[in-house]
């Protein structure tokens, strides 16, 4: 069989997961064969980022095994730089859980650990996002908004320093989100557009249905029902085939 160079595979493995293809992502990873230790670890490391993606997405639950072997993985072959994603990743994995159940038990906690990988974070990038998880977590479990908002802010800040466009989305949409509860309308829809463009340049369909979602809602509340319902509509049709359980629930609600 011929082989593959590890790099344009994982970079694979990257597009089909924003692009919401994660079984396809999953089964590119796990049909690799690893020569080294080294690239056993970076396919772990690629394939606990699907599942924890897909966790999230699909409200599914496969990431606890991926994370395991990752964390097998590192006690073989330490890595400083992957030690930090695999504790990223797990924050990222128990956030979704606590979202989705609604549970607010574990909110400080949570933020400790987003703070904690914030400061102790390599890059910008990697910092801003740890930012970011501080600030949904501030925002969702904790309702503390201007520590969210704080947070967010950073996140962006870092994601322009570092050239992190999916990064500058996540925080763009939030703060957008806190511009259209405060009732400024014509700053959440600049920051929501902003951030539909660039999770369309990187692919992220997920995510560009979920600022489209967002759009939607700023269309009703501009009073443009016509427009709300013919985007959510399309939310709706595409969600449906990505099988994005939250996304399809959303959608709904606003075509009626």
């Amino acid at each position: 069989m011929t082989e593959i160079a590890l790099s344009p595979l994982l970079a694979a493995s990257t597009a089909l997961m924003r692009a919401g293809r994660w079984t396809t992502a999953t089964d590119l990873l796990r049909a690799a064969t690893p020569s080294t230790a080294a690239e056993r670890l970076a396919i772990a490391a690629a394939l606990a980022e699907v599942t924890v993606d897909q966790d999230f997405g699909q409200q599914t639950d496969n990431a606890g095994p991926a994370l395991a072997v990752l964390a097998e993985a590192l006690s073989e072959t330490p890595d400083a730089l992957l030690a930090w994603d695999l504790s990223f990743l797990q924050l990222k994995k128990d956030y979704s859980v606590a979202l989705f159940a609604s549970d607010r038990t574990a909110g400080e906690a949570y933020a400790k650990r987003a703070a904690e990988l914030h400061e102790t974070a390599p890059d910008d990038s990697r910092s801003g996002h740890a930012a970011f998880y501080a600030g949904v977590i501030a925002d969702n479990l904790l309702e503390h908004p201007e520590k969210a908002f704080t947070a967010y802010t950073t996140a962006l800040t870092l994601g322009e320093s570092s050239g992190d466009d999916l990064l500058i989305s996540l925080a763009l949409r939030h703060l957008g989100d806190h511009a259209h509860t405060a009732g400024n309308l014509p700053l959440a829809r600049t920051h929501w557009e902003r951030s539909t463009e660039l999770r369309q340049k990187v692919g992220h369909l997920l995510g560009a249905l979920a600022q489209q979602t967002l759009l939607a809602v700023l269309a009703r509340d501009e009073g443009d029902p016509a427009a709300s319902i013919a985007l959510a509509t399309e939310v709706n049709r595409w969600s449906r085939q990505a099988n994005i359980p939250f996304l399809q629930t959303q959608s709904a609600a606003l075509m009626n």
